[in-house]
């Protein structure tokens, strides 16, 4: 499960970079620059998200020690 968090987190900012090329901030919500911005917005999502439930396996692992 931790290389599939990797590899997630991985594509994730690869394509926050992608998308940070295709931004037009003279018209940032127009055509390929607001779909390039709700991206980026939800590969930030899914970095949050993995971070969390990476968080949380540890706790498990340490909870199932005791």
């Amino acid at each position: 499960m931790r290389v599939f968090t990797i590899v997630a987190t991985i594509i994730a900012i690869a394509l926050i970079i992608f998308n940070a090329t295709k931004l037009n901030f003279d018209a940032l919500f127009r055509s390929e620059s607001a779909t390039a911005a709700m991206t980026i917005i939800a590969a930030l999502c899914v970095i949050v998200l993995l971070q969390i439930f990476r968080i949380s396996k540890k706790i498990e692992k340490l909870h199932k020690r005791r």
